[in-house]
């Protein structure tokens, strides 16, 4: 008799807390919401690229939809005015980042470290890298480095242009910005460390792809690890935690150990050792070996895989449209003359038009293009719509530069729609959102931005360009992960100028 009581009890509780929620849902606007399945709610409508499938259901439901990926809600934004309420508006009410339980299990939770979930962490690391490696006045202090590298890329495309034999430019510009990277704010080169060059874009590569795989313990906690296992997924971060953990180390003891005579001046990595050293906080607790390795893998992933990324979107589009590329390639050889070697950064700031086709690329190809995710910390709205916490929220910046009530022709690249346009990729027109914005805005957008303007300056002024033979056009497909980048490498026969 007492159990048949206390069965009545939990199921009279059970009853409540289920009307309770009722109440609240009705008195809460949610998003409209496509139909889901039991269990794995919309995570089938997905599809291989998931801004494009999320952007085909947002032309139905709107530019405020409620997805539920598994048991995660998460609200998909993709329109300029919600990405300015989500971004500037609400911006404190959803400034963290999502817990990922994919990576609980890892021996070491490179993820959660490098994403800085919680929020006065990621202030005081942005103030941090700000300062050290991405103000303007480190970016010049920068240049004779990215001299030197270009000129070494220059004459080996010049071997081939000699030859007329095709150049992988997405390996070229990735070589590019991995040995400036690493040299301007590691002090290290690939010369007597076990990593080569091409060992290390094999590295790079397979981290994007593990940071942005789909894991099922992501959407599904507490048995999601299960189908990680079986896939195989587990076992693939553990090796790329290890090889990441490996250059890490090793770079580190290389700054532990050589000899003061063998360096002019302090690094990054030697200024994130002497803070460890001072037991220094970053947010609300010290600064850790972790933390230093979290904050190299944003610099290492941030600063060499999304400049080469747009670099490639951005010759591979030039190569489709002959007329652009011979505006932008008059412009640069008009504006520098001839017999110049490299062109500068002053020189390339002065180049109105290619900042234009690198703004066209950013629109037509963000390397994030559903930003990284935030999840909402406090209950706000939405065009009247209640976003509750612990929901996640993505900006489809891909969705928002091929809406055609924002663009003309949103599917043709027209570098002089922004001929008369005051649109810029500094975080403050929502139109145009490379680097995010609000607080979570990229803090090396200025870098970036240099980076992409400066290598495909450099290649248009030195080479033409044309297709392989008896290829008629560029392949175009995206592949998708935390980026998304060229599902192809980009060849094209570079002819000397």
């Amino acid at each position: 008799m007492a159990v048949v009581w206390l069965l009545s009890i939990f199921l009279l509780i059970f009853i409540l807390i289920a009307a309770v929620k009722r109440n609240n849902q009705r008195r809460c606007r949610q998003p409209p919401s496509p139909p889901g399945l039991p269990f794995i709610g919309n995570l089938h409508q997905l599809g291989v690229l998931p801004h494009r499938s999320l952007w085909e259901l947002s032309k139905k439901y709107g530019p405020v939809m409620l997805v539920k990926l598994g048991r995660v809600s998460t609200v998909i934004v993709s329109s300029p005015e919600t990405a300015k309420q989500v971004l500037r508006d609400h911006d404190l009410n959803c400034c963290t980042r999502p817990s990922l339980e994919g990576t609980r299990k890892l021996s070491y939770n490179y993820r959660d470290i490098a994403f800085s979930r919680y929020d006065d962490y990621w202030k005081d690391l942005r103030k941090l890298c700000v300062r050290e490696l991405f103000s303007t006045k480190q970016v010049n202090l920068i240049q004779p480095i990215k001299k030197m590298e270009m000129k070494k890329l220059i004459d080996s495309i010049t071997e081939s242009a000699s030859e007329e034999t095709p150049v992988n430019l997405s390996e070229k510009f990735l070589s590019l910005n991995v040995n400036v990277v690493c040299k301007a704010s590691f002090g290290v080169s690939f010369q007597g460390t076990v990593l080569n060059n091409e060992k290390f874009q094999g590295l790079v590569h397979e981290a994007i792809e593990m940071l942005g795989s789909f894991s099922a313990s992501d959407f599904f906690p507490y048995i999601g690890w299960i189908f990680d296992w079986f896939t195989g997924l587990h076992a693939r971060r553990e090796a790329s935690v290890r090889d990441l953990d490996a250059f890490y180390e090793q770079m580190i003891d290389l700054h532990l150990h050589k000899n003061r005579e063998d360096r002019s001046e302090d690094d990054f990595v030697d200024l994130l050792l002497r803070l460890e050293k001072e037991e220094a906080v970053l947010g609300h607790g010290q600064l850790t070996r972790n933390h230093i390795k979290g904050i190299l893998m944003n610099v290492l992933l941030g600063g060499i895989n999304t400049s080469a990324i747009t670099m490639t979107w951005a010759m591979a589009e030039l190569a489709r449209n002959p007329r652009v590329m011979k505006k932008v390639q008059s412009e640069i050889r008009d504006h520098i003359g001839k017999n110049n070697e490299v062109i500068s950064l002053d020189e390339t700031d002065k180049l109105k038009y290619l900042k234009m086709v690198i703004k066209e690329t950013w629109r037509l190809h963000p390397v994030s293009p559903l930003l990284v995710p935030r999840e909402v910390t406090s209950e706000f709205k939405i065009n009247g719509y209640t976003i509750q916490p612990k929901t996640r929220l993505h900006v489809n910046t891909w969705g928002i530069g091929r809406d055609p009530k924002v663009w003309k022709d949103p599917e043709e690249f027209i570098p002089e729609r922004f001929m008369d346009c005051d649109i810029e990729a500094n975080g403050l027109h929502f139109e145009l959102l490379p680097f995010g914005g609000g607080r979570r805005i990229c803090p090396a957008m200025y870098l970036g931005a240099t980076t992409v303007e400066f290598g495909v300056a450099n290649l248009l002024y030195q080479f033409d360009w044309k297709l392989p033979e008896g290829v008629d056009d560029v392949d175009m497909d995206e592949a998708f992960g935390l980026t998304a980048h060229k599902k192809h490498d980009l060849l094209l026969v570079p002819v000397k100028s």
